[in-house]
């Protein structure tokens, strides 16, 4: 196997994963005691009343010990390393700030405070909006003026210095300290106290699949250290290999194929499904579990709001399965989730499942065993540029009469961009019925994002394209999507306007949603695709580095200059928020629902609340409509304040209308 570089790979035999369960600790403690038991004497004993905060922590426990010790002990069977987890919970939570416990009981008393109508996120790089973690905390003000009240800091932690093998942040080398250019966990810890006292939450990514290969279990694992290795998954049989090979999708064909690396060293393989400098944790050994639980809990005592779990379908691996979204993943993240409940019960898990929508909403849990408190949308915002490109509203009603068909306490991360690619995960059985073929229809939306169709105005660069399959995904900002860059460069101001338009539409879409909204840092300025990544050796080869520019912080003073793009963009998403926030209408516990209309290519959501109805209205075409109301009725327009009486309304191209009754 000494010509392999990248291979495809599977699990230990049965007689490698009885070998992960001898790594218990030697010193593993005992089990947090029980209050006092009165001796079998005549003379009474006191039972001492705990402290406040011990009360509180015992009260949790107990609520859920029953669940989590039948939970552990049906995966792992470790009696030793279930006491030493209960210890621990114990000791994170004696460790976690005062303030911090607080804002836990605050929340507790709340109930779901994530979900409240206020709320909007941004997410962003720390280096590149404001080069360090101090630098964030000075930009707060300007956070204030978006009305952002939760701000996702993308990955942090310490990875290799080589960008090439750090993926963005997501090969993590050591979970306790901060890469030391964005600098330290006491400016972090600082950062979450300075943003609570603003009433702000901070979000962060927990990569729980894997580490880089420069993490010290990796290294002592590479070194043949056998406690080490058993965190992982090495293998040298061939015919297990050649099975995983079998079963298993890979994650990026084109740019990291196969699903193993292997180490010289060791004559042995390791797995490393997303790239080959992320070796996968072997969540088989409860040891892998355990310290990953407190690093998350370590994390949530930094003042961490939000913990975003990356990846999560992935981290439990089976011989004979695809290795996707298996039990044992349910089992691992509800555990997290009473973990969470017990020892910081004010932080919300966030989901991150890139699959189908029937196998994102298993991950809510049900509502007498939770498990993710959030989800992305991750389909709808893929269905979303769909329409944008065929004009079709179909597939996206469909959708969104899925989800607003589900609990109310089911809550989504609703987004138009974020920091990856977009990945055209669409329902192609209900595409087909209208005449839509898989590969074909792939390669058209491709097509149009990088503005190759006649009449598209988007612009922007594939992302892991196949040759063999034809397959690809699309990298661009929202604003260079929308027609922004293309009417800048052109310096046609007839279609910035049209492009301005589109992009405020579809974030009113996004508002008009149920679920919690996020922007992507330098969408509220019109920020457009950065290509001078293709400069920096180590980012040319990764085409989603086009969205992830450095903030330019030079256009914010357009803000306030009429007329201008930043200024019309930024004025009309804080007109927009201002709207949600302050109407009841927008109220999370509102109905929402699509409603059916003649017009493909009009979008109309409706929400009720305390006898409230909104009609939120949205043209995705490049024609002007004429617009039917359900029936003729004084209606109140949200954006103008204006109240008339309608039968009828006119849209603009990609324009929309909020109407209220």
């Amino acid at each position: 196997m000494s010509s392999i570089h990248r291979t495809n790979q599977s699990l230990p035999s049965s007689a490698d994963s009885a070998a992960c369960k001898h790594v218990v600790a030697a010193s593993a403690a005992a089990p947090v005691p029980a209050a006092a038991t009165p001796a079998a004497t005549s003379v009474p004993v006191a039972v001492p009343t705990p402290e406040p905060d011990e009360a509180a922590f015992r009260e949790r426990l107990a609520r859920h010990h029953d669940e989590l010790r039948w939970l552990y002990m049906e995966l792992y069977d470790n009696g030793d390393m279930f006491a030493e987890l209960e210890q621990q919970m114990h000791r994170f939570y004696n460790e976690r700030s005062a303030s911090l416990k607080a804002l836990d009981a605050r929340r507790e008393a709340q109930g779901a405070w994530y979900r409240d109508q206020d709320m909007l996120g941004m997410q962003m790089y720390i280096d590149n909006f404001a080069g360090t973690i101090k630098g964030v905390e000075e930009k707060l003000p300007y956070l204030e003026r978006c009305n952002v009240n939760y701000i996702h800091l993308m990955p942090f932690l310490d990875t290799p210095a080589d960008k090439s093998r750090s993926d963005g942040g997501y090969a993590v080398k050591d979970f306790r300290r901060v890469r030391p250019d964005l600098g330290t966990m006491d400016d972090l810890a600082h950062l979450a106290e300075t943003c609570h006292q603003h009433g702000i939450s901070l979000c962060m990514d927990f990569v729980m699949n894997h580490t880089s290969e420069d993490h010290e279990w990796a290294r002592r694992a590479r070194a043949g250290e056998g406690e080490y290795m058993s965190r992982y998954f090495f293998e040298s049989n061939q015919a297990v290999i050649d099975q995983y090979t079998r079963d298993v999708p890979q994650v990026f064909p084109t740019t990291a194929p196969g699903h193993w690396t292997y180490l010289p060293e060791r004559g042995q393989c390791v797995m490393t499904q997303f790239y080959p400098y992320q070796w996968d944790l072997n969540y088989r050994n409860p040891r892998v579990f355990n310290e990953m639980m407190y690093n998350f809990l370590y994390l949530a005592n930094q003042g961490m709001d939000i913990i975003r779990i990356d990846a999560v379908p992935y981290i439990w691996k089976q011989l004979g399965t695809n290795c996707r979204n298996l039990p044992q993943v349910h089992t691992i993240v509800r555990m997290m989730r009473m973990i969470g409940e017990i020892v910081c019960p004010g932080i919300v898990l966030l989901g991150e499942v890139v699959m189908a929508p029937v196998e994102v909403v298993p991950y809510f849990g049900t509502v007498e065993k939770p498990e993710c408190h959030m989800l992305y949308n991750v389909t709808t915002m893929a269905t979303t540029w769909h329409t944008v490109a065929t004009s079709d509203t179909r597939l996206l009603r469909q959708q969104l009469d899925a989800v607003c068909s589900l609990p109310r306490a089911y809550t989504f991360l609703n987004y138009l961009r974020c920091h990856d690619d977009i990945g055209w995960g669409l329902d192609y059985p209900a595409l087909k019925q209208w005449g839509q073929e898989e590969v074909p229809h792939k390669k058209y939306l491709n097509d149009y994002f990088q503005g190759f169709v006649p009449g598209s105005t988007s612009r922007g660069e594939l992302y892991n394209a196949d040759p063999v399959t034809g397959d690809a995904r699309f990298c661009a900002t929202t604003a260079s999507m929308c027609g922004i860059e293309a009417a800048g460069f052109e310096g046609d101001q007839q279609a910035m306007g049209v492009a301005v338009r589109k992009d405020l539409m579809l974030h009113a879409y996004m508002f008009s949603q149920s679920g919690l909204p996020i922007i992507y840092s330098g969408d509220e300025v019109g920020q457009v695709n950065d290509y001078s990544y293709k400069e920096d050796p180590e980012k040319a080869a990764d085409s989603r580095y086009l969205h992830r520019g450095a903030f330019p912080w030079e256009l914010v003073e357009n803000i306030e200059h009429k007329g201008t793009v930043q200024n019309r963009i930024f004025n009309g998403l804080e007109e927009l928020e201002r709207i949600r926030r302050t109407d009841p209408v927008f109220s999370a516990e509102a109905t929402v629902y699509p409603k059916d209309y003649s017009d493909v290519a009009i979008l109309w959501i409706v929400r009720t609340y305390e006898g409230r109805t909104l009609h939120a209205v949205f043209n995705f075409s490049d024609a002007p409509k004429t617009v039917w109301m359900p029936e003729r009725a004084v209606y109140t327009d949200l954006l103008t304040g204006e109240k008339a009486e309608l039968a009828t309304f006119a849209l603009l191209p990609w324009d929309f209308a909020w109407y209220e009754c």
